[in-house]
């Protein structure tokens, strides 16, 4: 039996390694639905559910995106942008709170019933928490809750207010409503929380800022990345 059949992460599952990893991969690097993933996979001979593709998704997908965190803790910018959109889920508005760095980095999502002062102060507690530190820079659109919970919970930090500097906030938005429609709606908030808290670190991974990068650079950045994903899903060296 191969050192990677043993690995304790894939213990007592019938797929291998490399076919349970490339399918959470599939599924949370693009926009495609379990039953897409479930006919990619068919159409290389292989046969699993959707279910169980869904059970894998959440399970493995969970430890990588814990692990991918763990490794960027410390490494994001210092320039926060933070915005909210609204989600409906069975008829009822939610919002969907992200924060993102200056180069589009992910750093962290929270969906929240509310849009007010409470709702904001929640969610700059979990970025000081998860990040270690203040920003250099907070910036945010003209809504008054980031002002309030800003000065109670990040009174030092320079706080911008234009709509127009947040659209790299309000670009980071778009994964998740391509998946909102594919997958006909998200069931529910916690739903909506846990695909996004898995699927935006991975995201990050596979991120590679488009400004002044060379062609060699992006490659050499995406084997980089590759070989990172590889490390973290036990996978043996390609």
């Amino acid at each position: 039996m191969s050192k990677i059949a043993r690995d304790p992460l894939y213990r007592r599952h019938r797929f291998p390694a490399e076919i349970i990893a490339h399918a959470v991969w599939l599924y949370f690097r693009f926009p495609l639905s379990l039953r897409m993933v479930e006919d990619m996979l068919a159409a290389r001979g292989i046969i699993v559910t959707h279910q169980t593709i869904r059970t894998w998704a959440e399970k493995f997908g969970r430890h990588f995106a814990n692990e991918i965190r763990r490794r960027s803790a410390g490494r994001l910018g210092d320039k926060w942008h933070l915005d909210e959109v609204v989600v409906s889920i069975a008829g009822t508005k939610h919002w969907l709170w992200r924060a993102v760095d200056q180069e589009g980095f992910v750093l962290d999502v929270l969906v929240q019933s509310r849009r007010n002062a409470k709702a904001a102060r929640r969610l700059m507690r979990k970025l000081l928490k998860q990040q270690g530190h203040a920003p250099r820079v907070m910036i945010t659109d003209k809504l008054g809750s980031y002002a309030v919970a800003g000065r109670e919970i990040m009174p030092d930090v320079e706080h911008r207010r234009h709509k127009g500097l947040n659209n790299r906030a309000e670009n980071s938005h778009q994964p998740t409503r391509r998946r909102e429609k594919i997958m006909k709606r998200f069931k529910s908030a916690s739903q909506l929380q846990r695909f996004v808290s898995i699927h935006d670190p991975i995201a990050n991974l596979f991120h590679f800022p488009s400004h002044a990068i060379s062609s060699s650079d992006h490659r050499d950045l995406r084997s980089a990345a590759v070989a990172t994903w590889r490390e973290i899903a036990h996978l043996a060296a390609a």
